[in-house]
């Protein structure tokens, strides 16, 4: 049994008179979730910083790489799996954070929906610390399959450890810590609107319902929203250093993981000072304008970290844009905004068909170019690039 094969299903449904439900490609995909999504939540989820340059030149830098194909190479078995956190994980990608996956699907609960996508294709989900359902409820809706916990950090320490704590308890596998959102970016989207879902009351819930931040407030959340609200306003965003990085590590016991590494001395330095592993990501171009591609950053990240694992995500839209970004060294390669429209379409249905199409896709990339295996892929001269 190959991902492949899901291409197989869709065509013997096809036999039947039944056709697929959503499209198997981002740009329909993209076009049907705009005809589903009210302007609000399609503003925000779309949305990027400045003019979206970054944004766009992050999705569209994958076509500046090129694989170079190997033939006569057995590849009627293919191997996908890798290691990572001392887990073995049949595929190479993961659910990356998106702290709106809550308000992604009409019953407002797509933070479990993507957990229960999770459990279905054995894809890991890094769950959001903004989320519409508390930490522990979706960890169990993603079953056997690991998953991960990403942590704004907040500004009250003990907040962030009994965040941190629950998270652990909860069983996920490592702490995904987001270095570049202590402030929001400039989205002009959001703005034109005067829009942000948590100023709304959106995506709280781990909040609401963390006992460190209820004793803050003088009444609980349930009997004054906005004040709550209002509190976790002040509460947000940690300014971070490298001096805080003992501290991140006393928290827990789970590998610790820097999003958002970019430049090959941070690189370094993180690794110098003992994470687990980095996650090169320029958060997609949601939180800084006028950035390089963050594909074009990897390989450089990746020989700085040394046998330090290197995540990614920025711009992934496609099977082929995962086996690229495999070949210039990354551990593992995160899908964000693809699985979001899959949720506004079909719930845990619509993104489990996201991640399994893109596995298709790449599976077959694998198949036709030669490559039975990701360490084959990572093998130099699998990939060029090509302007």
């Amino acid at each position: 049994m190959h991902f492949g094969d899901y291409q197989n299903s869709i065509y013997m449904g096809g036999l039947a008179g039944v056709m697929p439900r959503w499209p198997v490609d981002f740009a329909n995909l993209k076009a049907r979730a705009e005809e589903a999504m009210s302007p609000s939540v399609l503003s925000y989820v779309q949305g990027g910083c400045g003019d979206e340059w970054t944004q766009d030149v992050n999705a569209s830098a994958f076509r500046n790489w090129g694989m170079i194909p190997r033939m006569m190479v057995d590849c009627s078995v293919r191997d996908l799996s890798i290691d990572l956190f001392g887990l073995k994980l049949p595929t190479p990608v993961f659910m990356a954070p998106i702290g709106v996956n809550g308000i992604c699907t009409e019953d407002g609960h797509g933070d479990l929906a993507a957990a229960q996508a999770s459990a279905r294709t054995g894809v890991p989900f890094c769950a959001s610390t903004l989320s519409n359902d508390p930490i522990e409820e979706v960890a169990a809706a993603q079953g056997d399959t690991p998953g991960f916990f990403q942590l704004y950090t907040p500004n009250d320490e003990a907040l962030a450890a009994s965040l941190v704590g629950r998270a652990e308890r909860a069983g996920y596998k490592a702490l995904v810590v987001t270095l570049d959102t202590w402030v929001t970016g400039w989205r002009p989207r959001d703005l034109n609107t005067a829009n942000f879902p948590q100023l709304r009351g959106a995506v709280l819930q781990n909040y609401f319902s963390d006992p460190v931040f209820r004793a803050r407030l003088a009444v609980p959340p349930e009997e004054n929203p906005q004040a709550a609200i209002l509190e976790w306003v002040g509460v947000f965003g940690k300014v971070l250093s490298w001096d805080d990085l003992p501290w991140l590590r006393s928290l827990t016991a789970m590998p610790l993981v820097l999003k958002g590494i970019c430049h090959p001395d941070d690189a370094r330095r993180a690794v110098d000072l003992g994470v687990d592993a980095i996650y090169c990501s320029n958060h997609g171009g949601r939180q800084a304008n006028g950035g390089i591609a963050a594909i074009d950053l990897l390989a450089e990240v990746v020989a700085a970290a040394g046998s330090t694992p290197v995540l990614f995500d920025s711009g992934v839209r496609s099977g082929s844009d995962v086996i690229k970004a495999l070949a210039l060294g990354a551990a593992a390669v995160g899908i964000g905004r693809p699985y979001a429209y899959g949720l506004a379409l079909g719930g845990a249905d619509g993104a489990e068909h996201v991640l399994r199409s893109i596995l298709a896709e790449a599976d077959l990339l694998m198949a036709v170019n030669g490559y039975p295996s990701v360490s084959t892929v990572r093998e130099a001269g699998a990939l060029r690039q090509s302007l």
